[in-house]
This record gives C-alpha cells, structure tokens and sequence, in this order.
C-alpha cells in the first residue's frame, strides 16, 4: 500500500508494480489537484521517470536571471535546456497513470486515519494495517508513506525535523506581451530576509511567482511576496491561483521506517534544504521506496523486514543524504553572505557553469566537491570564514551588552 499520489508516492507504486507485486496507492483528493510548486524539473527529476515519460513541460529554461533583493541583476544564458518546466496538476496525473498501466490500482477520495502493525486490526507479523477516516481497515505486507509534508505515516514512524520553511505562490494570467518577454526565462531573487528567495516561472500565458524564507516570519513573508510582485510590474494582474505550503527538512538522525511501514519524498523531510527543490528528491526517494518495500513485503519474519528497512535507508543516505548534508552548508552560507554567492553565480564563469550542469543533471554538488580539489577548498574556506564571521558578531554583541548593563543605552548589533 502507498499512501499518497505525488511524485513521491506515484514513483513508489510504479517501482513496485513493475516489480509484479499488488500495489494499492491511495490519494485524498480527486486527481488531477492543485500543488503548490514552482515546477521546475532539472535532471535529477528527468532521469528518475518512468521510462518513455513524456514531459507535459510548459517552456523550456535557456536563461536565468539573478537578482540581489531586486538590485545587481544579471542575466546568464546557455545554449542548451538548463531544466524544464510543468504544472504539478498535469504532471502528477501523468505520474499516477504510469503506475496505473504498471498494474497499481489506484483509490482517490480516501483519507488515511492512522497506521497499525499490532493489535487485532493486525493478523500476524508479516502484514499491516492502514485505517481509514470511515473505519475501513485495509492490509498489507508493506506500506510506503507519501503523504506529505504534514504526513500521518510519518508521525507513524517518528519522522524529525529540523528546518522548516515557508513557501508561498500566486498563479499570475498575463498578456501576450509579458508572457513574450519571460518566455525561456526564469527569475532567481535573494530576499531580504535570512535564507528567503523568490522566483518567476513562466508556463505559457502563466506566470508562477513565490517566494520562501523560514517559519515564523509569516507576515513578513507575505510582504515580502507583495513586495517583490509589484517591484516585478505584475501586481495590476489578479492571480487565478493564491496558496501557501510548509517545507520540512529531516534531521540527520531522523527515522526512514518503523517496522513494514517506509517513508519517503516530503513525508520523510527529503528535500535540498538549500532551494528548497523536492521532486527530484520525491521521485528518486519513491523509487527507492517502491524497490525495498518489495523487499519488505517478501521478508519472512520481523528481523528480515527489520534488515530490508534499514537498507533502504541506507540507500537514501548514501545518496540524498549526501546532498542534503550539502544542502545544509550552502544555506548556511547564503544565510550569511548572499552577497557572495550572487557575486559567484554572475561574475564567475566556473561558478555559473557547475549551476548549469548541476540543473541539467550532468553532475551534482556533492560531485563537484568530491572531484574538484578547488571546489572543495573553497567550500571548507568559505565555512571557516562564516564561523570567524558568527564568532566575531558574537563577541561585540557580549562586549556591547556589557556596556549597556554599565549603564550606557547601547542597541544590539543588527
């Protein structure tokens, strides 16, 4: 059983069912739904589909324009697609119908209550229990938590976290004229606030604007989109779609399955913690899930189901987690010096030319350090200065707040 319909939970079934097991995916809403996205599909996310997946893409990214909170724009240009870009509605329910002709049976309108691997609900050791909002109990010898990034399955399994983010988006219709001027173009923003950025993604007659900081600064984040809409000239345009969504990124220790039970894409917190991008993290997680729940699903007895968990989650660390250890880093770094990397990504051709073959899938971050003695120097370079840079603010806050306890009416450093 996979419990959810995206990228993450259509690419689970599809591996399974390919696999000749019974797949049975549930999705709560009726398909094809809304998903708040940007859409973008680099490589990564081409090379985990389906084979013969036809891309619904709705315009073909040759350029990229960088932006410093609104201020030293500069346009970099390639030749070829740098990525790909898709209406989550199309694409997920093309995801869907692959699995479909794959052999999963696909239920929709269905919402998942709570997930049982003891108790009467339960036969014997080698099966599992997924409850529905309407009591209806159904079992299975695996199960693969897709849900999202609010998932039931991944409270089952005990997922943490540790960074979560706020994204929000609006739909914008445009006229001919501007959709002309964004077409093969897309918007890179570093915002104003610690880790923010924002972006255009043009899709035809349809402009797909958000931006994304961290939790907590949720009015500040909807100025922020306010903001950077009109600075754009697209606030005379009423969008035709307005939502909101929370990213989640796993801890490091954070589980990947308890018992027959498996997680994986937003459910699992697997998403570049960075920018934020989660389909190609959805779809290569979901594969990987599909495959060892076969596994799961054949095991004997509760230590071989235990053995073929723990693998699974081996392989998504010894992937996905790499990058998202990596991830971590350059937020940390953009955090503090966005400055920087803007400089980097526009003024330096290496710097520009690793982006596009990272987005194209000709190569990943975590290859490039591993390959690149100077790529990887200049990473540990730029965390030592960032450390230095924290250490340095910390110690002129103590010594500011020190004179202000002596009397003195001394602001903290901002």
């Amino acid at each position: 059983m996979v419990v959810g319909a995206g990228p993450a939970g259509a690419s689970a079934a599809y591996a399974a069912a390919v696999a000749g097991r019974r797949v049975l995916l549930l999705e709560k809403a009726e398909l094809p739904r809304y998903k708040t996205c940007g859409g973008g599909i680099i490589g990564p996310s081409r090379d985990a589909l389906p084979p013969g997946f036809e891309l619904p893409l709705r315009d073909r990214v040759h350029a990229v324009t960088f932006a410093l909170d609104g201020k030293y724009a500069r346009t970099r240009r390639s030749k070829q697609m740098l990525f790909g870009l898709i209406n989550r509605p199309e694409f997920d329910h093309q995801l869907v119908e692959a699995a479909q002709k794959a052999g999963a049976e696909l239920r929709t309108g269905v919402t998942v209550s709570r997930v049982e691997q003891h108790g009467p609900a339960v036969p014997d050791r080698r099966t599992a229990a997924v409850v529905l909002a309407d009591g209806e109990t159904l079992l299975g010898h695996a199960v693969v938590g897709a849900d999202g990034s609010a998932s039931r399955i991944g409270a089952h399994v005990g997922v943490k976290l540790d960074q979560v983010d706020l994204g929000l988006e609006v739909e914008v219709p445009v006229p001919p004229p501007v959709a002309e001027d964004w077409a093969g173009r897309v918007l890179i923003d570093w915002g104003p606030m610690p880790g923010s950025y924002g972006w255009v993604f043009p899709k035809g007659d349809t402009l797909t604007v958000g931006v994304i900081s961290a939790r907590g600064e949720g009015a500040a984040t909807k100025r922020y989109l306010e903001d950077f809409i009109a600075r754009l000239g697209l606030a005379g345009f009423e969008p035709s779609i307005s939502s909101g969504h929370l990213t989640r990124c796993r801890s490091d220790d954070s589980p990947l399955s308890r018992g027959r039970v498996l997680v994986c894409g937003d459910a699992a917190g697997l998403l570049e913690p960075w920018t934020r991008e989660g389909i190609s993290f959805a779809l290569r997680s979901g594969r990987l899930a599909g495959e060892w729940a076969v596994r799961v699903a054949e095991a004997h007895d509760a230590v071989d189901a235990r053995r073929q968990a723990l693998n699974y989650a081996f392989a998504i660390r010894a992937g996905l987690g790499v990058e998202m250890s990596l991830g971590r880093r350059m937020l940390h770094l953009f955090e503090r010096r966005p400055g920087l990397l803007h400089a980097a990504l526009t003024g330096f051709r290496p710097a520009w030319n690793a982006f596009a073959r990272i987005t194209r899938g000709s190569t990943t971050l975590a290859e490039i350090v591993r390959t690149h003695p100077v790529a990887r120097r200049a990473l540990h370079a730029l965390d030592r200065t960032g450390v230095r840079a924290e250490s340095a603010e910390g110690t002129a806050a103590g010594s500011e707040g020190s004179e202000g306890s002596e009397g003195g009416s001394v602001s903290p450093r901002p």
